[in-house]
């Protein structure tokens, strides 16, 4: 199936693993600014398996740039529209992985970003190198075993805790910021919906888990994406003008163990109290800063109906 002849602008047939998280959203995401988007797109597995020449998945224009410029080629794009007065008909988004967003990518986004550009950046955040054999990246999670944060006598995996992107986003004035994840895609919907009525650099960051790294089940894509969520470890928050304007708030927070028991990257850390004390320190601190406890649970606010 091409996608001309698909009902998504991200069509079926592309060659990502079962279970993929990213392809997922890569959907849920183009759906919504539908037709009329132009997307430049960093080099990574999102690139790789939805663009095997001579195909593509995308039902729009869509630019396969470098690892580290798509934002510049988006703000090229952009800057036209606007001189060909056609910019208010046209979503123009910029996206990457974590690795081409929050490391190699990080330099011209802050551009896009400082400039002002009305451009939709989006994060697929995987939490490593998935594409070039699972490396660390700046948004790989404390303690995860990856190629480049191996497991040992003396290593308990990745030592430093997920760069805070959604910061350094809100840090640059951007008009909207959020997170998101693939565990509730009616959530990705509704952010993108809003992000896009909005006019200015906008940024969200959406969680996608990777059957192939994180090694879990691929049938559970949706209960991983859930369950980093129901812990506090990926709380799902929204800034608008840089002022933090929503919270999914949670009924009943689950211990961390809940999250890290269903994936092979944490496997070593599972008979380790203290390393699991310290994981769950980070979801406690999350859950106090951003106030993810619900009080009365008379109306909870973690419920949302199944995969689309």
């Amino acid at each position: 199936m091409t996608a001309e002849t698909s009902k998504h602008l991200f069509g079926s047939g592309h060659t990502a693993c079962a279970g993929c998280g990213q392809a997922i959203a890569a959907r849920l995401v183009v759906d919504v600014t539908g037709k009329n988007t132009i997307i430049a797109n960093n080099t990574g597995c999102l690139e790789v398996f939805s663009t095997k020449y001579p195909e593509s998945a995308w039902g729009v224009p869509w630019i396969h740039s470098l690892f580290e410029n798509a934002a510049a080629v988006a703000s090229g794009v952009e800057a036209a529209l606007k001189y060909l007065g056609t910019k208010d008909k046209i979503t123009v988004i910029s996206q990457a992985g974590d690795g081409g967003t929050a490391d190699i990518g990080l330099q011209a986004l802050s551009g896009m970003w400082e400039r002002g550009h009305d451009i939709l950046s989006v994060c697929y955040d995987n939490e490593a190198y998935m594409n070039t054999g699972i490396q660390r990246s700046g948004l790989t999670p404390f303690d995860t075993n990856t190629s480049t944060t191996p497991i040992g006598s003396q290593s308990a995996g990745n030592p430093r805790p997920k760069k805070p992107m959604p910061e350094i986003a809100v840090a640059h004035g951007l008009v909207y910021v959020a997170t998101a994840s693939v565990g509730y895609p009616r959530d990705i919907e509704n952010k993108v919906k809003k992000a896009v009525s909005i006019k200015g650099p906008k940024y969200i960051q959406i969680h996608v888990p990777c059957p192939l790294g994180w090694r879990h089940d691929p049938q559970i894509t949706y209960d991983i994406g859930k369950l980093a969520v129901e812990t506090g470890l990926y709380p799902l928050i929204e800034y608008e003008y840089g002022k933090l304007t929503g919270v999914r708030k949670l009924s009943k927070i689950k211990p961390v163990e809940e999250y890290l028991k269903f994936q092979g990257r944490f496997k070593h850390i599972l008979s380790s109290p203290e390393q699991i004390k310290q994981i769950q320190a980070i979801a406690d601190s999350n859950i106090e800063r951003y106030g993810l406890k619900v009080e009365s649970v008379s109306a909870p606010q973690d419920k949302e109906a199944g995969p689309l």
